[in-house]
């Protein structure tokens, strides 16, 4: 029998457009047709939900408060004077206790909001109003929240694991090494703990799933985690138009979405375009490369200088809810993939790369439009794009990027870019998953006890 009243602990729930979030919010109404009764656990950083009980909660250290701050005024006020006056005097006023909290411990900010959801959490469950804790992150701070919960109270308790907790530096290290990182040492211990005391625990690629397995051999063994792999899906973001049919214009438009680093760069994309504009000159009028929802990375800075492409690439920062016409940063963000040429889908040339695929393409893949897929040591996520008919480059392989460019500039310029399948990878298909092996596994618990 499933157990129906559940606690869900996610330090970022809904907060607009970011990944932590839906992740599990997309998954919330699949939850309540199944006769899920939630209460959610948050922090202050997203917007209040009114479906089912949600708290949220300020964290009760000083970096998290001065994150959690900022975002909520942003919330409730915008970006404008009052944000950077109050978020600014808060933070100088909170500047010495950051400091001592990093020295003294050194942990991600928002680690401190595992305390009040362990706090009010453990109030919850004595009153008899919890069959079952659910932590997702994101943020570490909600599996440490279930972990403590676990402890001191024995009910079941599920975790969903987004991004690997233990980075490995190396396909030769299974990263079993003490990290010199403190947060990172922290992080190796809460895998340990969560495969030890967790009844199921799920990660969202094979690879992640293989190497906590290396590292954790107990995983799958009685009266520890059952360990399985989730894809966690996207539902269709508002925003796209089913009749909306793809024009071509007088530009190639090549568009990225979500976050950049150095070692997920769009200078790989640039340094391409060199051999290209020098094979097709009149290429160079006609490329545009898009990036949508973060700062450059300084490597992209660089090379734009360098190579002189201030007018190919064209940075437009994260969309936030547009006022005017009330559409979320969501819809936007939809409303722009849709009508790109090609997405770009840059996975990055770090190791954890096999052990992670970027969220981004779940909501590329209800678009209809074409990816361009620069992977790194994925082979489930290089068959996902194989199989729905996706231009594809190794990351490490200059020549092989270089190729795809030039196919994607000749398919446009003859107004033949792939059609894409249709594959979406929905949101109920990883609920359905999660339910029945929540129901089969809390089964088989209740059997054994009998």
């Amino acid at each position: 029998m499933q157990k129906k009243n559940w606690l869900i602990l996610s330090h970022g729930f809904n907060m607009d457009g970011r990944a932590s979030s839906l992740t599990i919010t997309d998954k919330i109404p699949y939850l309540l047709d199944a006769g899920i009764k939630p209460q959610v656990f948050s922090a202050i950083t997203g917007i209040k939900d009114v479906r089912f009980p949600h708290k949220q909660f300020l964290a009760w250290g000083p970096a998290a408060f001065r994150f959690d701050f900022r975002h909520w005024i942003a919330n409730q006020y915008g970006r404008g004077p009052f944000y950077k006056v109050s978020t600014g005097l808060v933070s100088l006023l909170l500047a010495p206790f950051i400091a001592l909290e990093k020295f003294f411990l050194g942990y991600s900010s928002q680690w401190s909001w595992a305390m009040p959801a362990y706090v009010h959490g453990l109030k919850l469950i004595r009153d008899g109003k919890v069959d079952l804790i659910y932590s997702t992150g994101g943020a570490w701070s909600a599996h440490l929240a279930g972990l403590w919960l676990k402890k001191k109270t024995g009910l079941p308790w599920i975790v969903e694991i987004h991004d690997p907790l233990v980075i490995r530096q190396s396909p030769t290290d299974p990263g079993f090494d003490k990290p010199k990182n403190r947060d990172a040492q922290f992080r190796q211990y809460l895998e340990k703990q969560i495969c030890k005391y967790a009844d199921l625990a799920w990660w969202f690629t094979d690879g992640a799933l293989h190497y906590a397995k290396v590292r954790n051999p107990n995983l799958n063994t009685p009266n520890n985690a059952h360990g399985f792999m989730v894809l966690p899906g996207a539902e269709p973001p508002g925003g796209l138009s089913a009749s909306k049919m793809h024009q071509y214009s007088e530009h190639l438009n090549l568009c990225h979405f979500g976050s950049l680093a150095n070692d997920r760069s769009l200078s790989t994309i640039l340094k391409a375009l060199v051999p290209l504009f020098k094979k097709f000159p009149e290429a160079r009028e006609c490329i545009r490369v898009h990036a949508y929802g973060a700062p450059l990375d300084s490597l992209t800075t660089e090379s734009i200088k360098s190579l002189q492409f201030e007018d190919v690439l064209l940075a437009h920062g994260r969309l936030e809810k547009d006022p005017v016409t009330g559409k979320s940063g969501r819809e936007r963000v939809a409303e722009k993939m849709q009508s790109a040429d090609v997405l770009i889908l840059l996975h990055g040339n770090d190791e954890w790369c096999a052990e992670y695929i970027p969220s981004k393409l779940y909501d590329y893949l209800w678009t209809g439009r074409p990816i361009w897929g620069i992977t790194h040591r994925n082979p489930q996520l290089d068959q996902m794009l194989l199989d729905r008919s996706a231009y594809l480059s190794p990351q490490s392989d200059v020549d092989a990027v270089e190729l795809a460019l030039e196919r994607i500039w000749l398919d446009w310029k003859n107004q033949q870019l792939i059609e894409p399948k249709w594959l979406p990878v929905a949101v109920d298909q990883a609920v359905q998953k999660i339910l029945a092996t929540v129901d089969g596994s809390l089964s088989a618990s209740t059997q054994k006890k009998d």
